[in-house]
């Protein structure tokens, strides 16, 4: 939870509405939210910047009432504390959206809007406030900055005046706030001035981020400790009062596993800007379901010896890297020199997957777990934030993409470079704009050459990236807690399009994904089951499909659900099987229909021969429960061969054919 937070925990949205204050405060306060109301624009800036909020919004509904400078005179009070901005709108006005962001707003809500779409606009803007601010320490930092009390000064394009800050001038000593540069050095102790005046000439001189310290004033151990950047072509620095070694090993340090911190990652990257650096993100997939599993001590313990296992593979393969620990179960490798070129950093990325993916001993237990890395290697025009969104992206993508889980966004590609946070904005554009589409994924028999049913896919049409996967699109819904209205959105659409099949098609199933999140929401069943009505769509040829994934969030919960949808005429599916940690005790209680395959798992039947005996155990399993079985992924004639050989029964994949449209469907079903 980021620093934003009121004093009992509750965190905090900063509303402006002349006419809707006290029901919008309603509402926050219904989403679990402590609200700070304002009715007057003219005021407003002033209170956001006193109070402890982070996020705001702006009523827009009435431009009478409310127009865009509203935005424009609390958009930098916003910015200042690394905040977010939404701007709430009559659904009608969906065009003023990109003028309006354009103006410092970084989401949007439109009105009449639901509880759902109010937590997880709420949910996002908070997103976006830990993934820049990158957690408590910042966002105190940034408040106390956007209050008056922090230390910092800045230095004015010429080089003559340099503007402190008031806390930051009572602690030097002096009652002035604006001085000169040879006055400010003056103020410091007399031992460190020179180091001092080199560091700052050298940060003038090649832009390079640099930080400098000296004794704090007074006497003692304490230190201040300058962190340098440039603003608009001006000199400037946060100041950080340390009282002692530990407190700044504290900043350095994560305190479970004993790596670098998130804070010194980014330091480290900031020091590097416009040097070829390159990012690696590892993530641990997964760890949650094994922490359930075995507990949260037993948890602590494996991240630490996952730490060791990245640190000696790093220290083998790339000298002089940094390992660092940035957030639950993901770790950052930062590269440079050879080793920060492309194929060396996926060599390593490859090796350190390999070293997580060998067996833990737990007590009794042995415990094995999987690993995906994104890798991102910098631009001339990168900071750290850049370069670690970037990095994010192709982890996201990794994430969701099969093969051996690391995705790479190299610094040439730069038309597909994608800015993750506003792909969060976008997401919602997108579904007002018609811009997600349905394609279909054909399905065959292992043994033969007619289309037997349809997995219903989703695709983002991008304005500006084009065409985005999977991987993308449900990553940053995911991130922004869009995955309900996505997830309604793709179901709908593909019963629509799926009803106006020709006769031709009309034995073909169709095959629809629900997701955890539908399972855990209330009423699902109901509100589904009458879309499927209300479409036209046979019951008798839908079939349900939920992750592997989602079974684990909540067994009981997902147990229910499909066999009331069995009762009810619908198959059901578990998707993506092989990818969890418990994935043969619970099927002889579940009620399905059919097994997939993930195709990882599939495409391992052409590895060792280690690989083909546990992919020819899921199926005899599988098989000896009554479930037909369906393998994704299959990209060979090989892995098909012995996928048929083992008793497969149906198979999808690029070997046949990749997901298509409606259109492009019944085209392909008349040829055959």
């Amino acid at each position: 939870m980021s620093g934003h937070t009121a004093a009992d925990g509750q965190r905090s949205l900063f509303i402006l509405s002349p006419g809707d204050r006290d029901g919008l405060s309603h509402a926050v306060k219904q989403a679990g939210w402590r609200a700070i109301a304002a009715r007057r624009a003219s005021d407003a800036a002033r209170r956001l910047r006193h109070s402890d909020a982070q996020i705001a919004l702006i009523d827009m509904r009435r431009p009478g009432d409310m127009d865009v400078g509203a935005i424009s005179s609390i958009a930098p009070a916003v910015n200042a504390g690394g905040g977010a901005l939404i701007i709430l709108i009559d659904g009608g006005d969906m065009g003023a959206v990109p003028s309006l962001l354009e103006t410092g707003a970084t989401h949007f809500l439109a009105a009449p809007f639901s509880d759902d779409e109010l937590r997880a606009t709420l949910a996002s803007a908070q997103r976006l406030v830990d993934r820049v601010g990158g957690g408590a320490a910042y966002s105190q930092r940034a408040q106390r900055i956007r209050r008056g009390d922090a230390l910092f000064w800045e230095m004015d394009s010429n080089g003559r005046e340099i503007r402190l800050s008031d806390n930051l001038a009572r602690h030097l000593g002096t009652d002035r706030l604006l001085i000169s540069p040879a006055s400010f050095i003056r103020h410091l102790p007399r031992s460190e001035r020179r180091p001092v005046m080199a560091t700052i000439r050298t940060m003038m001189r090649s832009g390079r981020i640099e930080s400098f310290a000296h004794a704090a004033p007074g006497g003692g151990d304490d230190r201040l400790v300058h962190h340098l950047r440039k603003v608009d072509g001006m000199l400037a620095a946060d100041v950080e009062w340390l009282t002692d070694v530990q407190r700044f090993d504290a900043i350095e340090r994560d305190e479970l596993t004993g790596l670098r911190s998130r804070q010194a990652a980014v330091d480290w990257l900031d020091h590097r800007a416009g040097v070829a650096t390159t990012v690696l993100l590892l993530s641990i997939s997964q760890f949650d379901r094994m922490n359930a599993a075995y507990g949260q001590v037993v948890g602590d313990a494996l991240l630490g010896r996952i730490a060791r296992r990245i640190e000696r593979m790093t220290a083998e393969v790339a000298e002089g890297a940094i390992v660092a620990r940035i957030a639950g179960t993901e770790f950052l490798i930062g590269l440079t020199g050879d080793a920060a070129g492309s194929d060396p950093a996926t060599f390593l990325a490859r090796q350190l997957i390999g070293a997580v993916g060998r067996p833990f001993s737990a007590g009794d237990h042995v415990i094995r777990l999987t690993a995906r890395c994104g890798i991102a290697q910098s631009r001339t025009q990168d900071d750290a934030t850049q370069l670690l969104r970037r990095a994010g992206t192709a982890l996201a993508d990794a994430r969701q993409g099969g093969g051996e889980g690391i995705r790479i966004f190299s610094a040439e590609k730069r038309s597909r470079q994608v800015d993750v946070d506003q792909l969060e904005t976008d997401l919602r554009l997108a579904l007002h704009r018609g811009e997600i589409a349905i394609i279909f994924q054909p399905q065959y028999p292992v043994d033969g050459e007619v289309m037997i049913g349809v997995e219903a896919l989703a695709r983002w049409n991008h304005p500006q990236y084009g065409p985005l996967g999977a991987g993308m699109l449900f990553a940053a819904a995911e991130r922004s807690d869009y995955m309900l209205p996505l997830s309604a959105h793709i179901q709908a659409e593909a019963l629509r399009l799926a009803a106006a099949w020709p006769p031709a098609l009309d034995s073909l199933r169709l095959s629809i994904n629900v997701t955890a999140e539908d399972i855990a929401q209330p009423g699902f069943m109901g509100r589904f089951l009458s879309l499927v009505e209300s479409s036209g769509f046979p019951r008798s040829r839908l079939t349900v499909e939920i992750t592997e994934s989602g079974l684990i969030e909540d067994v009981e919960g997902a147990t229910a659900l499909l066999t009331a949808l069995r009762a009810e005429g619908l198959a059901v599916a578990v998707d993506d099987f092989g990818t969890g940690y418990s994935s043969l005790a619970y099927l002889k209680s579940l009620p399905l229909d059919y097994l997939k395959i993930d195709s990882g798992l599939a495409q391992d039947i052409a590895g060792t021969s280690r690989d083909r005996i546990i992919v020819r155990g899921v199926i005899h399993m599988a098989k000896s429960l009554g479930l037909r079985v369906i393998a994704e992924g299959v990209e060979t004639q090989q892995q098909l061969e012995l996928l048929a050989r083992e008793g497969c029964d149906y198979y999808q994949g690029f070997l046949r054919s990749a997901g298509i449209s409606s259109d492009d469907l019944i085209a392909l079903a008349s040829q055959s």
